[in-house]
C-alpha cells in the first residue's frame, strides 16, 4: 500500500478511523474457510474490534463473539446474531444474573470462582468451563506484559491447582460440572506457537479431556496475516477434534480486522529543530495522538505503518510525528518522505481498526476521532462523530 490514495481520503474530517468493508470481508472469507474445512467455531474477540456497524456483516461469517466483561457481553447480545461467550478474571455477583441471561458459554478463571458461581450456571442450563494456565510461554521478552504464562500470572488455573481441587470436589461429576477448558497464550503469533502450546496442554491436562465436550484455544492467532500457516492451524484443530472428540473454539480479535482500517490525520505544524543521522529530522505535530487515539503505539510499543512513508534512512525528508497533548512522550514514530511535508497535509496510518476505538481516551480534552465506514461501492459514511459532550460525559 505504498501509494494507496483512496478517494475518501479528502472527504473525512480528521482525525478519523476509517474501516473498509472490502478489507474486512477479505479477512472474514479466510476465517470462514477455516470453519468450513475443520468444523470449528470462530468467535470475534470484541476486546480488539467492537465496531457494531459491521456486526451484521461479521455474524454472516463467524459463529459468535467472545466478551471480556458484562458490557461486551451485553453489546454482543444486543447487536450480534450468534453465540455469546464470556471470560473474566473475576465476576461480580451483581452482574452474574444478567450474564446467565445473555451468555451461552461462561469461562471461569479460578477454582474459587468456579465453586462460587457454577451452581447458578448449572441451574440456568449454561455451558461453563475453566481457563487453564499451560505454564508454557511462547512470548518474546519484549511482550512480557502480554504473557499469561509468566510465573506470577493471574490468568488461568495451573495443573497443581486443578488437581488439588479434584481431591476436594464431589466425586459424582468432574470438577464441579465443567464441560470444557479454555487457554489463551498467544499475542500476534503464528500457528507454530499454537502447535507447541497444544502439545504442552496435552502433556499436562490431556488425561482429563475425556471428561470434556469442548476446548477453546483463545485468541492471538494472526490467521489473516500474509504467510500465516493456515494448514498447520487446521491440522491442530482437526487433531484435537479427532483424537479427543472435543468441539474446538478459537476467538481471534486482530485477525478479524487486521489491515482493514486506517487513521486519517492532518499535519498541524512543522518544527524544524533536530538532526538525525546528519540530516534534518523535523517534528510534525498532528491532530491525532498516540496516547489518546492509538494507545498500543506506546503500550506495545510499535511504529504503525504509514502509507507513502519509508523507514528513517530510506527517503531524504525525515519527520518525527507527535500529538498535540502535553505528554512529552506522545510520539507516534519517525518516518521519511520523498518531499517535504507542510501544514495541512493528510496522513494515512494503516492497521488502525484494532485496539484503537476500543482503547482510546480523551486525555487533555482531546476530541475522539470520528468512526467511518467505507462500503462495497467505496462510499464513506460517518458512523459516529464525537464532540465536547462526549468528553464531558466521561468525567
Amino acid at each position: 500500500m505504498e501509494s494507496y490514495q483512496p478517494k475518501w481520503l479528502r472527504e473525512v474530517q480528521t482525525p478519523a478511523y476509517v474501516v473498509e468493508e472490502a478489507r474486512l470481508k477479505h479477512n472474514l472469507e479466510i476465517l470462514r474457510g477455516v470453519q468450513e474445512r475443520t468444523g470449528c467455531s470462530i468467535l470475534l474477540a470484541q476486546k480488539a474490534f467492537s465496531m457494531i456497524h459491521f456486526y451484521p456483516l461479521i455474524s454472516q461469517y463467524l459463529k459468535g463473539t467472545a466478551a471480556s466483561g458484562i458490557f461486551e457481553a451485553k453489546l454482543a447480545h444486543e447487536e450480534f446474531n450468534g453465540e455469546n461467550h464470556i471470560f473474566s478474571p473475576a465476576y461480580q455477583e451483581g452482574d452474574f444474573k444478567e450474564i446467565l441471561d445473555i451468555c451461552d458459554h461462561i469461562i471461569f478463571n479460578s477454582i474459587g470462582q468456579l465453586k462460587r458461581f457454577s451452581p447458578m450456571a448449572r441451574q440456568a442450563g449454561r455451558a461453563y468451563g475453566l481457563r487453564i494456565n499451560p505454564e508454557h510461554s511462547t512470548q518474546p521478552p519484549e511482550h512480557a506484559i502480554y504473557d499469561p504464562c509468566s510465573g506470577d500470572s493471574r490468568l488461568g488455573t495451573k495443573l497443581s491447582e486443578l488437581e488439588q481441587a479434584l481431591q476436594e470436589a464431589p466425586a459424582d461429576e468432574f470438577l464441579y460440572g465443567i464441560s470444557g477448558i479454555h487457554f489463551h497464550t498467544l499475542c500476534e503469533q503464528g500457528a507454530e506457537p499454537l502447535a507447541e502450546t497444544i502439545e504442552a496442554v496435552e502433556n499436562r491436562f490431556g488425561k482429563y479431556f475425556k471428561y470434556l465436550k469442548w476446548i477453546n484455544l483463545g485468541g492471538g492467532h494472526h490467521i489473516t496475516r500474509d504467510g500465516y500457516n493456515i494448514r498447520l492451524l487446521e491440522d491442530c484443530i482437526t487433531k484435537i477434534q479427532t483424537a479427543y472428540g472435543l468441539k474446538v473454539y478459537i476467538e481471534p480479535g486482530e485477525a478479524v480486522a487486521l489491515d482493514a482500517g486506517f487513521l486519517v490525520a492532518t499535519v498541524l505544524d512543522i518544527i524544524e529543530r533536530t538532526e538525525y543521522n546528519h540530516r534534518n529530522a523535523n517534528i510534525a505535530i498532528l491532530d491525532t495522538s498516540a496516547a489518546c487515539h492509538m494507545p498500543d503505539v506506546l503500550e506495545m510499543p510499535y511504529r504503525p505503518p504509514l502509507i507513502g512513508a519509508g523507514d528513517i534512512d530510506e527517503k531524504p525528508y525525515v519527520y518525527t510525528f507527535a500529538g498535540p497533548t502535553c505528554l512529552a512522550g506522545d510520539t507516534i514514530g519517525t518516518y521519511s518522505f520523498d518531499k517535504p511535508l507542510q501544514a495541512g497535509d493528510r496522513l494515512l496510518f494503516g492497521d488502525m481498526a484494532i485496539y484503537t476505538m476500543v482503547k482510546n481516551n480523551t486525555f487533555n480534552g482531546m476530541p475522539l476521532p470520528a468512526i467511518c465506514a467505507v462500503n462495497s461501492q467505496n462510499e464513506v459514511k460517518v458512523v459516529r462523530g464525537f464532540g465536547y459532550a462526549d468528553f464531558k460525559m466521561r468525567i
